[in-house]
Order: C-alpha cells, then structure tokens, then sequence
C-alpha cells in the first residue's frame, strides 16, 4: 500500500522537476520499461496510439515536452494514494486540468501512466 505520505512526497519531487525543467530528475521518477499513454504523445509525436514504451523513449518525449512548452509550470491541486499506484491532480500546460495515474513498482519509481487533461482553460 501506498501511504498518503509516500504520495505527496513523491508528488512534490515530481512537480519540482518539472518545475525546474530538470529532464534528468524528471525521468528518474520512470522505470526503464516504463509505459506512457497521454494525448500530448499524440500531438507532440504524431504517434497515433498516444503510448511510449521504454526510459529512452520518454526521456526524448519529455525533452520535445520542455522545448514546445519552455514556460511550462504545474500547480499541485493534490496527490491521491492507491494500492499501488498515485493519482496526481494538477493545473498543466495551458491552463489545462490533468489527472496521471501512476502505477509504482516495488522500489517507487513509474511503471505505467495514463495522463487525463481538459481543454486549455483561459
């Protein structure tokens, strides 16, 4: 089980990489064999199925993510605790809402993420 202390923690740390558009501790919070499904794969990438598999993958995605979005700032709305896996709630890119879960391996780091936005809000 995940704690709720174990949950804002880790959100914290990852909303303060992404802050700091730090690109090495941004994919440090990822499995190697991390798998990445999010509309923004989509429309940054053209990959039709919205999913990356793999570190390598995702760390050249996030870098296409910092260089479309170099004013790119989250605000923590909460994070949410499952069995094995986190819920972040947050204000992204152009205002949008987002939702990721993010399921954890044994050692805390990603294994699988689904990422949820609303439209841009003004």
């Amino acid at each position: 089980m995940i704690s709720q202390e174990q949950a804002d923690r880790f959100a914290t740390e990852w909303i303060a990489a992404w802050n700091a558009h730090d690109l090495d501790a941004i994919v440090a919070h990822y499995a190697e064999d991390v798998s990445f499904v999010s509309p923004f794969v989509a429309a940054l990438t053209g990959e039709e199925s919205a999913r990356i598999e793999g570190r390598a993958a995702l760390r050249e995605y996030f870098r296409l993510g910092l260089e479309a979005y170099p004013d790119l700032h989250f605000d923590l709305f909460t994070a949410l605790a499952g069995a094995s896996s986190i819920a972040l709630h947050y204000r992204s890119v152009g205002g949008r809402l987002a939702i990721e879960t993010m399921e954890l391996d044994g050692a805390g780091v990603v294994v699988r993420v689904a990422a949820h936005y609303s439209e841009p809000q003004d």
